[in-house]
């Protein structure tokens, strides 16, 4: 399998860049262009190597970098234009790998790439395995698995996302608009009609009666919340 490389910058041109590039000499290449973005597309891409700069919208590179080294060990490489040594050094202390300044030399970041990769980390989740539990459903989304009783149900990468989503916040009431908002760094779309459509589908395969559900409710001219039968 070719190896996956997680970029992230909030400049249009490196990015198209960096994948170019990196995808010439054989590698996955997935995109982020915030620091929100980035964490999502960490946790669900599970790369081998995040390349990351430093100056980013919203959260920035040295936060994603202390989350990042929270969960997983997933090697990472700093892009940064501060010339400023403290930068370095506090991203280097937050658990980075190495660092490129820019403007930076193509051929010594990719030669970096390769160096890092061989040392052949990848994506290790560091935290102890989470479990949501609501009456007979059970979500482990570290394996990405849901068990309705001891059967295992399949779901889609979307279904999954809204499950897993509502079945945080029991009890709360979300609206389409809301959960698009949660979920678009997944790959939703803007309509209101996609969430209804992946709701419709999920209800028939997790409820016992998808026409009259115990978990996934429709609170009209609102939108869906999760609720526990149990409780």
């Amino acid at each position: 399998m070719p190896e996956k490389i997680l970029v992230v910058d909030d400049e249009e041109h490196i990015l198209e860049l960096l994948r170019y590039n990196l995808e010439r000499e054989g590698y996955v290449v997935c995109l982020a262009k915030d620091g929100n973005q980035a964490l999502k597309v960490a946790e669900k891409e599970r790369p081998d190597l995040v390349i990351l700069d430093l100056m980013l919208p919203g959260i920035d590179g040295l936060e994603v970098c202390r989350i990042l080294r929270q969960i997983s060990n997933v090697p990472i490489m700093m892009l940064t234009a501060k010339r400023g040594k403290m930068d370095i050094i506090l991203g280097l202390e937050l658990g980075a790998d190495d660092y490129v300044t820019k403007p930076f030399r193509l051929r010594e970041l990719l030669a970096r790439v390769r160096a890092i990769l061989r040392r052949g980390r990848g994506f290790e989740d560091l935290r102890p395995e989470e479990i949501i539990k609501h009456g007979d459903i059970t979500i482990y989304p570290q394996r990405h698995e849901v068990l309705v009783g001891n059967t295992k149900v399949n779901l889609t990468a979307r279904e999954f996302d809204i499950l897993l989503f509502l079945a945080r916040y029991p009890g709360r009431v979300f609206s389409r608009e809301e959960l698009i908002e949660r979920l678009e760094g997944y790959g939703f779309t803007r309509d209101n009609r996609t969430i209804d459509v992946h709701v419709h589908h999920l209800r028939e395969k997790i409820e016992v009666d998808a026409a009259n559900p115990r978990y996934i409710k429709t609170v009209r001219g609102v939108g869906y919340k999760f609720e526990d039968p149990e409780q």
